[in-house]
């Protein structure tokens, strides 16, 4: 694990490349060649932002605290 991301700037920064990589991929991918295993990809990238989403809201929570 890194150092976690405190700044508000960086979280938002962090989550926008999140989501340009997903986009990124989600181009990339022929709908005629895809298969269940690039979907369980697409799935698993919108859980790791939601869960990265999650994990900054509380720590906001707990510094407000």
């Amino acid at each position: 694990m890194g150092i976690p991301i405190e700044d508000k700037n960086t979280q938002v920064n962090f989550l926008k490349q999140r989501l340009n990589m997903f986009i990124d991929v989600l181009d990339a991918i022929d709908p005629e060649d895809t298969d269940l295993e690039d979907i369980d990809r697409l799935i698993s990238m919108l859980d790791d932002m939601e869960s990265k989403c999650r994990e900054f809201n509380n720590r906001e929570v707990s510094e407000s605290v």
